[in-house]
C-alpha cells in the first residue's frame, strides 16, 4: 500500500483506507493504526451487509456528516475497504 493511506481527491472529499474488524466484543470504535489506516471495530457481524451498514453509521458519526455522505468505494466483502467521505462545505 502507499506510504500515506489518506488521499485527498478534492478539498471536501476524502478517501480513507479502512480496516474493519467485525464481530468485536467491545464498543464500536474508530482509531488510526500504525499503517495509517482507520481501524474500525464493529459489534455487527459480517452477514447480509450488516457490518457495512454499521461501518457507514459509525464513520458518519465520527466525522460529523450524514450517512449519505459516507460511501464504500471498494472492498464490500473485504476487511480492508476504501471509503469516501464528503464533508459539508464551509
Amino acid at each position: 500500500m502507499t506510504e500515506n493511506m489518506l488521499t485527498t481527491v478534492y478539498p471536501e472529499i476524502m478517501k480513507y483506507f479502512v480496516r474493519v474488524k467485525p464481530g468485536s466484543r467491545h464498543v464500536d470504535s474508530v482509531a488510526l493504526n500504525d499503517q495509517g489506516e482507520l481501524e474500525v471495530k464493529l459489534r455487527a457481524a459480517p452477514v447480509d451487509g450488516a457490518a457495512n451498514k454499521a461501518l457507514i453509521k459509525i464513520l458518519a458519526k465520527h466525522f460529523g456528516v450524514s450517512k449519505s455522505q459516507v460511501v464504500i468505494k471498494s472492498g464490500f466483502t473485504a476487511k480492508i475497504k476504501i471509503v469516501q467521505i464528503t464533508e459539508n462545505p464551509a
